[in-house]
């Protein structure tokens, strides 16, 4: 069965001169994406932390001396370390992209796999261990399989892969409205 489209109001619309652009925004609207960043050099990521610590520290004392030179230049030696130690990070991170499932196969997904009595107890609405590999496989843009997902679940430290799985489940439900305003 498919939904009618029925027309807006002709009021609503002459009151709105611009819904005709609106609609079409509305219904080319994409899905909800989140990236999870994975990077085992702990060294990279302390240097690049390091690197945006100083780049703004220098940066507010440059701002604060508009006319010194050195405070300038050190504030130009700092914005060059800092888009050195990202580069380098970003060389050895693997950036895995997740994007929200239409709303009807999610709620399927999660109906196809309902919680264990125990699962119900810790509060879960679905099972998690058969559900996560499917979710991590289906909501990544990246050629993750199930297999894949359920081998990172299960060799992962704990911590990692309640992570992988987090972001699979956090972008199903991220929300890029704004209510209230206007």
């Amino acid at each position: 069965m498919t939904a009618r489209r029925t027309a807006p109001p002709a009021a609503a619309v002459a009151a709105d001169a611009h819904w005709e652009a609106k609609l079409a925004k509305l219904r080319a609207r994409t899905r909800p994406t989140v990236t999870l960043t994975i990077c085992d050099d702990e060294d990279l990521k302390q240097e690049a932390a390091t690197a945006r610590f100083m780049e703004q520290k220098a940066k507010a004392a440059a701002e604060a001396a508009p006319s010194d030179k050195t405070l300038q230049a050190a504030a130009i030696e700092a914005e060059k370390r800092l888009a050195e130690a990202q580069a380098a990070l970003d060389e050895a991170s693997i950036p895995l992209r997740f994007q929200a499932l239409p709303r009807d196969a999610y709620k399927e997904l999660v109906a196809a796999h309902p919680p264990t009595e125990e699962q119900v107890g810790e509060g879960y609405d679905y099972n998690p261990d058969t559900m996560g590999p499917i979710l991590i496989a289906t909501a990544c843009l990246d050629p993750i399989t199930e297999e894949d997902a359920r081998t990172f679940l299960t060799e992962w430290s704990q911590g990692e892969a309640e992570s992988l799985l987090k972001v699979a489940l956090s972008v199903q439900r991220k929300e890029r409205m704004d209510m209230g305003k206007g």
